[in-house]
């Protein structure tokens, strides 16, 4: 365990070592003092340290300046390694979800941290449904993604955006978030094989837990979405 306050630790390995990254801080919560247009400046205890923040987590912070916040973070090490010139930097995200998306948009080829950080603008379901729709089209539109980057990201990750697709935004009411995930994605996944659209499956989930929020099975979420649809 971490003897500095707000600080956790892993050890584990690379994050993806093809990219030269490597899990070492895995959380930091602490005091919001500063947020720029790419970082997020956070007391712990008697340090400050600079998180790197996509900006769709960046808006998700922009209220909280002064507040304590916790973010689930990885390490990456910056710089050019033949000329011997390393830093350490922190990448942070609002929870675990985010954090392992990012992760599985650095697998493919060509994109790796920076690059990510500067795609991401959009939030985390966004770029999940386009992928999941192979809508090079939309992709192509996030900085610095071109038509072959949208078409190499959608080849390798399209099978595997579901769970993303569904997140629940942080806006969304709290009794709407309080089924499980694990049932809403099974719902999503169900609707998906039947032909709806990745985009029309995540609509009528979203519009059945406003009236089921506490749905217990998929067959229970399933059943409300016939009914809503006879309506």
């Amino acid at each position: 365990e971490s003897r500095w306050p707000g600080v956790s630790f892993a050890q584990r390995d690379g994050f993806h070592s093809a990219h030269g990254l490597r899990l070492m801080i895995t959380r930091i919560t602490g005091n919001l003092v500063q947020l720029s247009d790419d970082a997020a400046t956070i007391a712990a205890g008697p340090f400050e340290y600079e998180v790197l923040v996509p900006e769709f987590v960046r808006r998700q912070l922009q209220t909280s300046i002064g507040e304590e916040i916790s973010l689930r973070t990885i390490e990456f090490l910056d710089g050019n390694p033949q000329q011997g010139r390393l830093t350490p930097r922190m990448v942070g995200f609002m929870n675990d979800a985010e954090c392992e998306f990012f992760g599985v948009i650095c697998q493919v080829d060509g994109v790796g941290v920076k690059k990510a950080l500067r795609a991401m603008v959009r939030p985390v379901r966004e770029v999940a449904t386009a992928i999941e729709e192979q809508d090079a089209k939309q992709l192509s539109t996030l900085p610095g993604v071109g038509p072959a980057m949208a078409e190499r990201i959608i080849a390798k990750l399209r099978r595997k955006m579901a769970r993303f697709a569904l997140m629940i935004e942080r806006d969304t009411p709290s009794g709407t978030a309080s089924v499980k995930p694990s049932i809403a994605e099974d719902a999503y996944e169900a609707l998906v094989s039947l032909g709806h659209t990745a985009a029309d499956a995540r609509e009528k989930i979203e519009s059945a837990l406003e009236n089921i929020p506490k749905a217990k099975s998929v067959d229970e979420l399933l059943t409300e979405i016939y009914r809503r649809q006879r309506q």
